[in-house]
Parts: C-alpha cells; sequence; structure tokens
C-alpha cells in the first residue's frame, strides 16, 4: 500500500509538471477540452508531441543481447513482453528518430540496407500473418472462401493480412507513419504490400529463382536488386523457425502440425482436396520436416549466404543439423514400424498354424 501511494504522487507530479509544460506552452488554452490546439489566429494545428529519444521499457542486457541470436526463445516471454521486445528494437534500429515514430521496436543487422528499407522490412515482418484464419489460401481457394472470392483466388491470404495491416495504421492512434511526407508513405506502403505478398509460398520458387540471378554480381545501388533482396529476406523469416534450436522450434512444429491436421479434417469432411503432407494419416512430424528443410529451407538460406556469408554459423549449420535430427528420428520411426510389422506377421503366422 505505500509503494502504491509513493507511486500515485509521482504520478501527480508528473501530471503537474506537464501541465505547467502545457501552460507555458499554449497559454490560457490549456484547459480547453477540444481534440486540437489553435493558434491565436484561429488556424488548426495537428496535436503535438514529443517522441522520446528512448525505449519505453528498459531491458537488460542479457535480454539485449539475446534478441540478436537466432536462438532467441520466445517461449520464455510473456505477450506484453515481447511488444517491449520489439519497442526497443525499433528504437535501436533508430526507426523512431528517422520517421519520427510513436515508439515501436527491433534490432539492427543489416547494414547496407537504407533506414527506410529496415523500416519497410522490420513492418512487413510484423504484419504479415495479421488475423490469419488457420487454414491456407488452396483451402481458401478450393472452398470458395469469402477471402478467395474478394481477391480473386491472388493470395487471398497475404492479401488479407496487408489489408487488416493498413486498417490498423489508418486508425490515428495506431499510425506510426503520421509524421512523414504522403509520398514517402505511399512508397513505403507499395514496399510493405510487396514484401507481405512475397510470403505467399507458391511464388516461392519464382522469388529464389529471380535473386539467384542476381546474386553472383548484386548491386546495392540497383533498387531492383534491393526490393528481391528485402523479398528473399522477409521469406527466411517467415520460414526460419527450424534456424533455432530444437528446444525452441519443435513447439511450433508441433502447433503447425495441428493446424494442418486440422485444415485436413476440415477438407475431407467438405469433400476438398487434401494435401498429402498435410494429411494426419500420412504425415509424421520427421517426413513433415526432412523435405522442407532439404528442398526448401537450406537451398534458400544457402543463396542467401553467398551475399552475407556471415550466416553460415548461425543459420545455414543450425538447418543442417535440424535435417540430420529428423533423418535419425525418420530412421527410428521406420526401424520400430519394421519391427512392428514383423511382429504382427508373426502373430498372424502363429494363429494359423493353431
Amino acid at each position: 500500500e505505500g509503494l502504491k501511494v509513493v507511486e500515485i504522487e509521482k504520478c501527480k507530479n508528473d501530471l503537474k509538471k506537464l501541465r505547467d509544460e502545457m501552460t507555458s506552452r499554449g497559454g490560457a488554452r490549456v484547459n480547453c477540452n477540444c481534440k486540437y490546439n489553435f493558434t491565436d489566429d484561429g488556424k488548426k494545428l495537428s496535436p503535438r508531441r514529443d517522441v522520446p529519444s528512448y525505449p519505453k521499457y528498459t531491458l537488460s542486457q542479457e535480454t539485449i543481447e539475446a534478441l540478436k541470436k537466432p536462438t532467441f526463445d520466445v517461449w520464455h516471454w510473456e505477450h506484453n513482453e515481447m511488444l517491449s521486445c520489439l519497442e526497443y528494437m525499433y528504437h535501436d534500429l533508430g526507426l523512431v528518430k528517422e520517421f519520427n515514430m510513436n515508439p515501436i521496436t527491433l534490432k539492427r543487422w543489416l547494414e547496407k540496407l537504407t533506414m527506410t528499407d529496415m523500416c519497410i522490412l522490420m513492418t512487413a515482418a510484423v504484419c504479415h500473418d495479421l488475423d490469419h484464419p488457420g487454414y491456407n489460401n488452396t483451402y481458401q481457394i478450393n472452398a470458395r472462401t469469402e477471402l478467395a472470392v474478394r481477391y480473386n483466388d491472388i493470395s487471398p491470404l497475404e492479401n488479407h493480412h496487408c489489408a487488416v495491416a493498413f486498417q490498423i495504421l489508418a486508425m490515428p492512434e495506431c499510425n506510426i507513419f503520421a509524421n512523414i511526407e504522403p509520398e514517402s508513405f505511399k512508397q513505403i506502403r507499395q514496399a510493405i504490400i510487396t514484401l507481405i505478398l512475397a510470403t505467399d509460398m507458391a511464388r516461392h520458387g519464382e522469388i529464389l529463382d529471380s535473386f539467384r540471378q542476381k546474386v553472383d554480381n548484386f548491386d546495392f545501388t540497383n533498387e531492383e536488386h534491393v526490393k528481391c533482396l528485402k523479398m528473399v529476406l522477409i521469406k527466411c523469416c517467415d520460414i526460419s523457425n527450424e534456424v533455432r534450436p530444437t528446444e525452441v522450434a519443435e513447439p511450433w512444429v508441433d502447433c503447425l502440425l495441428e493446424e494442418y491436421f486440422m485444415q485436413s479434417d476440415r477438407e475431407k469432411s467438405e469433400g476438398l482436396p487434401v494435401a498429402p503432407f498435410m494429411d494426419r494419416d500420412k504425415v509424421t512430424k520427421p517426413t513433415a520436416q526432412i523435405g522442407f528443410i532439404k528442398f526448401v529451407l537450406i537451398p534458400m538460406f544457402e543463396t542467401v549466404m553467398k551475399l552475407f556469408p556471415q550466416i553460415e554459423e548461425i543459420m545455414v549449420q543450425p538447418l543442417r543439423d535440424s535435417r540430420d535430427h529428423y533423418e535419425e528420428l525418420k530412421q527410428i520411426d521406420d526401424a520400430m514400424s519394421e519391427a512392428q510389422k514383423k511382429k504382427t506377421e508373426s502373430m498372424s503366422l502363429g494363429g494359423k498354424k493353431k
């Protein structure tokens, strides 16, 4: 109770200081209840807010260091703590100051990209799966859902994620781009849409092939090259789960498989086509992961490694280790299945002899 009293008094003092500051800025209009301030000639001014040059929440040095690594374990953090981490990272990237944003966060690692590029990448990454319904594009199209009809079967989920993102940004209390020029916002908006649409796995081959054509002679001053790089980078982020340690990655795999199984069950009940990799009667965790790691993840990350060799140790090698881990599990599963098959056959033969 004593601490509460202290906090209340502190809040009162802070409010008094803020009120005094507003009085010194706005004169007698400090008591006005209207949303906007007005000058003496009656001209309306936009609401004024000082953007702090520091993160709202202070993170420990240990947490800051952990955020820089692929081994960062999201399972150890509550939702509000993850928001604090995001806010810190936006500050640390300098995005809050550069774009005069409200505080949000994310840590710098792509030094050759501009501040605008990093802002686009970070914001697209945060928004790329907004309001995901748990059923993929194939289901949306086959079931002729409202989303598929609305977006003419063209990346219905990714188009929906974009729309929801900009609906949120259209709200004054959520618009982190409120203080940049309209033309700059138009360019940032288009770039964010491009990146979110790039996360449709139906476009995986197209995007990776385009990047492969550029990577050996990559030019950071070429807009098309950088645009293609950003598309590949957000794809890497989107499907990077297996880069992380097993204890972090595997719970996500379990969640993903359950989502797949729920979809395949629904497809069966509705008489729709079922993808074999989503069928609970046909797929196992090892078989699901081995193919994805070998034929999707490793080739993509090894291509990015040509441009950023430093990712081999922290990203590519963990992928190879994960592939080996699941191949070992598959061997164990196969051996157990074979033993069970022989046991069943032996019991069957024994019954016939009797």
